[in-house]
């Protein structure tokens, strides 16, 4: 609970993955995919139940050997390509409501953005709390240096690269443009009724929570997986050169 407010992890992992077959129990650091937001989400000490959302038997008993719960099966027509989050969290949450179980908020956490830890988790729900006066979601977000909008390019029938945003094409140096942020994929969260209400987590009282880009990482092809990988092989050396050039980097 945070705040008295009691707090869901959702964490959605179908089976059918595409881009990556079997993405979401690939080991990673020596656990599957999927263990890394369950192992985030019981690090902390404000999230009350932690559900996973699959469509496989085989998923779910990985994710009860990790320490979530599956108290259900998600339905084939709800695992598809086309799926959205939205539906799948609608329908975790009416669930677990007709067998009596409601809570305030909702986490989502993703495996394919394993570098999510439980500080950052704890650091967002608190930072939602106090501001439910203005807010009531938040997302996570990490801002964008080489690929700043101002750089952003198409290329036209004759092969010349032109603006893709005109008014904000800019060809000086990045550290002086305004900072600009992207949205990340790392954790989402939100007062229960609200998302339901709003069916997203992006309005106008939604907050970000800034990631540092080591952390930003999502994997949805194997290029990603490797990257994902050496940063993980690498986060110590990566920690003490953070260190080093201050809290803002």
């Amino acid at each position: 609970m945070i705040n008295n407010k009691s707090v869901l992890c959702l964490i959605p992992a179908r089976s059918g993955s595409k881009g990556l077959p079997g993405k979401n129990i690939r080991p990673l650091g020596g656990k599957p995919l999927l263990a890394w937001p369950i192992l985030a989400a019981l690090g902390t000490c404000c999230v009350d139940s932690i559900v996973v959302s699959t469509d496989s038997e085989h998923f779910a008993s990985i994710a009860r050997e990790y320490g979530a719960s599956t108290p259900f099966i998600r339905p084939a027509e709800l695992a598809k390509d086309n799926t959205s989050s939205i539906q799948v969290v609608e329908h975790a949450l009416k669930w677990l409501s007709d067998h009596g179980q409601r809570f305030d908020n909702i986490l989502l956490l993703e495996p394919t953005s394993p570098l999510t830890e439980s500080s950052d988790i704890e650091n967002a729900l608190t930072a939602l709390e106090k501001r439910r006066t203005q807010a009531d979601a938040i997302v996570g977000v990490s801002l964008l240096e080489t690929s700043h909008p101002s750089f952003s390019m198409t290329i036209d029938e004759q092969g010349l690269i032109r603006p893709a945003f005109p008014e904000l094409f800019s060809s000086g140096r990045r550290q002086d443009l305004s900072h600009c942020y992207k949205l990340d994929g790392s954790l989402y969260a939100s007062d229960t009724e609200v998302l339901l209400r709003r069916k997203s987590f992006y309005h106008e009282r939604t907050m970000g929570h800034a990631m540092p880009k080591w952390k930003s990482f999502e994997i949805d092809d194997l290029v990603d997986f490797y990257c994902v990988e050496s940063l993980l092989t690498n986060k110590t050396a990566i920690l003490e050169h953070l260190s080093l050039k201050g809290p803002c980097a």
